[in-house]
């Protein structure tokens, strides 16, 4: 099925060339645009609208209030943060807000589409850039919270104990030498660990146990 998508982006090259990426993909349907977010809030309460590419430095209403409005009027609308900024307070204000992903606006258009895909499949991307940031972050709303598993994924002692290695940051390199394993055992781990989880990287795997209490 294909979907809608809505660009709220006050530079009009920037939107004509956001555009001109998403015309010629597949699953998109229809594609909307907006120079503010109140426009675009009015457009979203108007049109059916899936997915919106959303920038942070607007005139009036800024990207990040207009997330969280219109998450609040409708938590199915998918919202990819597109920025050339990585601050770290507007980075965990993104993901306050609801955000579904964080890409800075050095992200090639191909890469971009391929995002504006995962996400609408029901995937969290974030710039390898602020991965960090959201890791850290995540870590502390984990300590803070007294939350049991939301769901039990099947995994194995030893696929648990490299998923907390994951989330500390560890490489697949330090994993192996952590667990006095081969790099191929821990690769074979983790390619098992995003199955059992249904993620695509190790990224959306950490932010996952994070969230849902795995570790």
């Amino acid at each position: 099925m294909k979907s809608n998508i809505l660009i709220i982006e006050d530079h009009e090259l920037t939107r004509f060339g956001l555009k001109t990426a998403f015309e010629s993909a597949d699953f998109i349907d229809q594609i909307f645009e907006a120079e503010s977010a109140e426009k675009g809030i009015e457009i979203t309460n108007d049109k059916n609208i899936d997915l919106i590419i959303m920038d942070l430095g607007l005139p009036g209403m800024n990207g990040i209030d207009a997330t969280k409005q219109i998450k609040q009027a409708n938590t199915e609308i998918k919202v990819v943060i597109l920025t050339s900024h990585n601050d770290t307070q507007e980075v965990l204000n993104s993901l306050k807000a609801g955000a579904n992903a964080y890409c800075s606006k050095e992200i090639n258009p191909k890469r971009l589409v391929q995002v504006v895909s995962s996400v609408l499949d029901g995937a969290s991307w974030f710039d390898p850039s602020i991965s960090h940031i959201v890791l850290e972050a995540a870590s502390q709303f984990n300590k803070t919270e007294d939350r049991k598993p939301e769901k039990d994924y099947g995994l194995t002692s030893r696929e648990t104990q490299i998923l907390k290695l994951i989330t500390e940051g560890y490489s697949n390199n330090e994993i192996a030498n952590q667990l006095f394993v081969s790099i191929n055992t821990t690769k074979a781990h983790v390619a098992s660990i995003l199955q059992k989880l249904e993620v695509d990287d190790r990224l959306q795997a950490a932010l996952k146990a994070l969230k849902e209490r795995l570790v």
